[in-house]
C-alpha cells in the first residue's frame, strides 16, 4: 500500500468532518435564533420594552399593529455568545475532568502497570515491542499496562502528551496475537499518541458535552416550572400567562436543541474516529514496515470467538480509544455510531487483494501441571 498517500487521504477526510462539525454548531444557533423570533412573535407582548427597539419590527400600517422583523442583529448575537459561553464553560469543567493522565484512564478501565522486572514471557515480550516502537517513531517509553481481566482482542494509547502517555493491551491480546500481530498493534497505538488523536478526541468530547448541557439547561427550566404558581385571571391582564407560555416554549427548545445537537454531535465524532484509525493503521504499516503484522492482527480479531469486545463497563466512556470496536455497534443507525469502521473495510485499505481464508490458530499456553497427592 502507498502510506503516504493513505495518511493524506485520511487527513482529508478528518478535516472535513470537522468543518462539519462547526457547521453543525452553526446551524445550531441559527435554528435557536429562528424559533427564539418565532417565539417572541407569538407570546411577547408588542408593548414591552423590547418591542418598541426599533431594529426589532417592521413597518406596517398605520392602523395595524407592529410586527416583529425575522432579522435581529442584536438578538442573533446574544444567542450566538449566549450558545459559546454556555458549550464553551461547560466544556471547559469536562476538559478539567478529563486532564489526570494516560495513567489514570488506564487505571480506571482496570489496567496493572507491567513492571520492568516482570517474569512473564508474554509481558516481556509486550515490553520488548513498546520498547522498539518507541525508539522507532522517537517518542519516549510510555507507561506499559496490561487489563487483566479482559479477554478479548483490543489495546488502547491514552495520555495528552508523549510525556503523559500509557499503551495498553488486552490479556487477550498477550495470549492470542504473535510478536508481528502484536508489533502492528502497538504501533498502531503508537501513531495515535504522534498524531495526537487523544488531543483531539478529547476536545472533541468535551464540545459535545457542552452541547448536551444546553438541553440539560431547557430541562431545568421545565423542571422548575412544576412549582411556579400562576393565577391567570391576574397575570393574564399583565402578560403573565403568554410570558409563562414563552418559558415553557423556551425550555422544550433548548432541551430539545441540546439533545439533537448532542445526538449529530456524536455521529461527526465517531465519523471522525473511524477515518483516525484508517489513518493510524497506515501509520503503522509505516513504522513496522510490515503491513501483514497489522493485517493479521485485524484477521486474527475477526476469527477469534471472544472478538474485541469488552467487559467492563467503564472502557464504554473511551470506546474511541481502542484498537478495534469494543461494544456492539450493530444496532446504532446502521453502525453510523460506531467508532471503528469494519475489520474487512480496515484491510482492505491495507492490502485491496486481500481475500478472507482462514487463520491459523495461536497454540494455546500449557496446562498447568498436575499435582497428584499420594493418598
Amino acid at each position: 500500500m502507498d502510506f503516504f498517500e493513505a495518511q493524506a487521504r485520511a487527513r482529508r477526510r478528518t478535516a472535513r468532518l470537522v468543518v462539519l462539525f462547526i457547521c453543525a454548531i452553526a446551524g445550531l444557533i441559527a435554528v435557536g435564533y429562528f424559533s427564539t423570533i418565532a417565539i417572541l412573535r407569538e407570546f411577547v407582548p408588542q408593548d414591552t420594552p423590547y418591542a418598541t427597539a426599533p431594529t426589532s419590527y417592521v413597518e406596517t400600517a398605520p392602523d395595524a399593529a407592529p410586527v416583529r422583523s425575522w432579522w435581529d442583529p442584536r438578538l442573533l448575537t446574544g444567542i450566538a455568545l449566549g450558545t459559546c459561553v454556555v458549550v464553551g464553560l461547560a466544556s471547559l469543567f469536562k476538559w478539567a475532568q478529563l486532564r489526570s493522565g494516560g495513567r489514570a484512564v488506564a487505571e480506571m478501565v482496570g489496567g496493572r502497570r507491567i513492571n520492568s522486572n516482570t517474569t512473564d514471557p508474554k509481558e516481556r515480550q509486550f515490553l520488548n515491542v513498546v520498547e522498539e516502537m518507541s525508539l522507532a517513531s522517537g517518542t519516549p517509553m510510555p507507561g506499559v499496562y496490561v487489563l487483566d481481566k479482559e479477554p478479548a482482542i483490543n489495546a488502547f494509547a491514552a495520555g495528552h502528551t508523549t510525556d503523559d502517555a500509557v499503551v495498553a493491551v488486552t490479556r487477550g491480546t498477550l495470549d492470542q496475537l504473535t510478536r508481528d500481530e502484536l508489533q502492528g498493534v502497538v504501533a498502531h497505538e503508537f501513531s495515535h499518541i504522534l498524531n495526537g488523536d487523544m488531543r483531539f478526541n478529547l476536545r472533541l468530547t468535551t464540545v459535545i458535552f457542552g452541547i448536551l448541557v444546553i438541553g440539560l439547561i431547557g430541562r431545568t427550566v421545565l423542571l422548575s416550572l412544576r412549582h411556579t404558581r400562576v393565577r391567570t385571571s391576574r397575570d393574564s391582564k399583565g402578560g403573565g400567562a403568554g410570558l409563562l407560555a414563552a418559558i415553557v416554549v423556551i425550555g422544550l427548545l433548548l432541551m430539545l436543541l441540546g439533545y439533537i445537537g448532542y445526538f449529530f454531535g456524536r455521529l461527526i465524532q465517531a465519523a471522525i474516529s473511524r477515518q483516525r484509525e484508517f489513518l493510524a493503521d497506515a501509520s503503522a504499516v509505516q513504522f513496522t514496515r510490515n503491513p501483514s503484522g497489522i493485517v493479521n492482527a485485524l484477521r486474527r480479531i475477526g476469527g477469534y470467538a471472544g472478538g474485541s469486545r469488552l467487559q467492563s463497563a467503564g472502557s464504554a466512556q473511551i470506546e474511541h480509544f481502542f484498537f478495534a470496536q469494543g461494544f456492539s455497534a450493530k444496532a446504532s443507525l446502521a453502525g453510523l455510531w460506531a467508532t471503528h469502521p469494519p475489520l474487512r473495510e480496515r484491510i482492505q485499505a491495507i492490502d485491496p487483494d486481500f481475500k478472507p481464508v482462514p487463520m491459523p490458530g495461536v497454540p494455546p499456553p500449557p496446562p498447568p501441571p498436575l499435582v497428584v497427592k499420594n493418598a
